[in-house]
């Protein structure tokens, strides 16, 4: 069986030698622009082209991150960047935004595209559609356990590259709006402020232990996991060097990680220690950690050279064609009009409402509405139990369908529903729609303000009110709310078996109808999340008098 590529972090050169030294068949690295490590070092166009030749002397390949969401305004700019990243040198770009990894490969088909953990990928179904648009490597889900790993890389028609080491967020990768949300800083946008390692009900709720699957190697080389990746481009070089270099041992000895190698990963960064719960299945609160003084004074002791231990390899040569890519006119608008409205359980539906456009998430459908919301993850063990219910649910009446992840579109396309996009899917663009074929329309980013909305081209609807799912949850919280150190309380709900926190405030627009004619909305939508159906009610009134907001909400700007 063929070695997995050892994949490992460069968030500066220094790093990046760190790593070359460590034995690393591949980097990961960032340009000025469009990455989701903004706050790292990253890399200048010098210093990326003496990046670029230096590992491809030493036969080590460079995959560059452009993995950010993009406006229909930062387009053009990204896809300038691309071209000069292919003309560089670049063995393949890690790309999150389907719309933009649509272009890319349309204008510089050579390139490599690798879909980003941030594209939400963890299923078969995900990486046929990525397959689709022009991907070649799909970096999957770490929420995934050792199970489904196996099952998707049996069933995906593209490589996985999967997490072995690392940091790791509370919430499933491109799916977390509470940076954005409550701080102004997107982590879809490479600027997370990390407001899951800040205390909640005077605990750690969401802050969790570095990721090590170091113990689990032999395991892992027997999935058939094309690259094994390292998280830590904010990290220092000495940790690169480190965990390159255990990995690089236990890859080229294809053995466990003995108690001692362990240690010294711990010692070169660790919160509270280690977590392999999410790859056993152990979702437990063991997996919670902070990083305490003594694990800063162990990484402060464990200081070493670096001694190189890199494989000798043959260099690689590249000879690229300068590539002038021209971007496309936008796509015509389209959609039908009017409203929509979201449940989180059918007893908040008013009594006389039937009639009118309802969902209900799946698990929670009853017969007369006419709406399904899709999960938004389902594994692959999971997958002919969401179609056994959803055809339940089609033959109890349902007619329409919100898909929340790209790999539901392949799934559920000849189910016999009108389909919706929701705004999990994460469009911002203009042009990720056009990989969704036979989607009606699209709920649109809560991140995007009026402006941007306005430039969408594309069958929009826009959401007027409700409390924005800002965290989805493998990990089970175990309490109704969360509550902040400056007083704000954060619902927590139930979604199938995980949780789902959403925003302490309501978006609340149902007095701005001109604001959102201007936007171009051509369907508004509604989502109850904690309210009753008199609220409910309420709210629809509040809605056709136009009213202003009695208490704290959010506005889209």
């Amino acid at each position: 069986m063929e070695k997995p590529e050892l994949l490992c972090p460069a968030g500066s050169f220094e790093a990046l030698q760190a790593a070359l030294a460590g034995g690393a068949d591949a980097v990961y690295l960032g340009a000025p622009r469009f990455n989701a490590r903004m706050r790292a070092q990253n890399f200048d166009d010098e210093t990326l082209k003496r990046s670029l030749a230096l590992c491809h002397e030493k036969g080590v390949r460079v995959h560059v991150t452009l993995n950010t969401l993009l406006t229909d305004r930062q387009l053009p700019e990204a896809l300038s960047l691309a071209a000069s990243l292919w003309e560089m040198g670049a063995d393949a770009l890690i790309v999150a935004d389907l719309g933009l990894a649509k272009l890319i490969h349309e204008q510089i088909p050579e390139l490599p595209l690798h879909a980003s953990t941030q594209a939400s990928g963890h299923n078969a179904r995900a990486a046929e559609l990525f397959q689709k648009i022009g991907f070649s490597r799909m970096v999957c889900a770490r929420e995934m356990s050792r199970e489904d790993l196996k099952e998707l890389c049996e069933k995906s028609p593209l490589p996985i590259e999967m997490f072995i080491h690392g940091a790791i967020c509370a919430c499933h990768s491109g799916q977390c709006l509470m940076s954005s949300m409550i701080g102004g800083r997107s982590g879809n946008r490479g600027e997370c402020a990390q407001p899951c390692r800040l205390p909640y009900n005077g605990r750690y709720a969401l802050s969790f232990k570095d990721l090590c699957l170091a113990g689990h190697m032999r395991e892992i080389l027997s999935l058939g996991v094309a690259s094994l990746k390292v998280e830590g481009r904010m990290k220092s070089p000495q940790y690169v060097y480190a965990v390159s270099s255990v990995y690089r041992r236990l890859l080229d000895e294809g053995r466990d990680a003995t108690p001692g190698e362990i240690l010294r990963l711990q010692n070169a960064f660790s919160r509270s220690g280690f977590t392999d719960g999410y790859f056993t299945g152990q979702i437990t609160n063991a997996m919670l950690g902070v990083r305490r003084e003594e694990d800063k004074d162990k990484t402060r002791a464990a200081q070493t050279a670096l001694r190189d231990v890199s494989p000798v390899r043959e260099p690689i040569e590249v000879h690229r064609e300068k590539i002038v890519p021209v971007m496309p006119p936008l796509p015509a608008g389209r959609g039908t009009s009017g409203e929509r409205w979201q449940f989180q359980t059918p007893e908040q539906i008013p009594p006389a409402w039937k009639e009118k456009s309802c969902y209900l998430p799946l698990e929670r459908h009853i017969p007369g509405v006419g709406g399904v919301v899709m999960p938004a993850v389902i594994f692959p063990r999971e997958e002919q139990k969401v179609l056994a219910r959803l055809r339940r649910a089609r033959r109890e009446g349902a007619t329409d369908l919100l898909i929340t992840n790209p790999g539901q579109l392949f799934l559920v396309k000849d189910e016999g529903f009108t389909l919706h996009g929701d705004w999990r899917l994460n469009v911002t663009n203009s042009f990720a729609p056009l990989v969704y074929e036979g989607v009606e329309d699209f709920i649109v980013s809560p991140e995007l303000n009026g402006a941007q909305i306005r430039d969408l081209a594309l069958p929009k609807a826009v959401l007027v009110y409700g409390r924005v799912p800002l965290m989805l949850l493998e990990k089970r919280v175990g309490e109704k709310s969360l509550r902040d150190r400056r007083g704000a309380s954060f619902p927590v709900l139930r979604e199938g078996k995980r949780d789902v926190l959403v925003n302490s405030v309501p978006i609340y627009m149902l007095d701005k109808k001109a604001e959102l004619k201007k936007m171009g909305a051509h369907a508004l939508h509604f989502l109850f999340t904690t309210e009753r159906a008199g609220e409910v009610r309420d709210i629809e009134n509040a809605y056709h008098r136009a009213a202003p907001p009695k208490g704290a909400v959010r506005r889209i700007k």
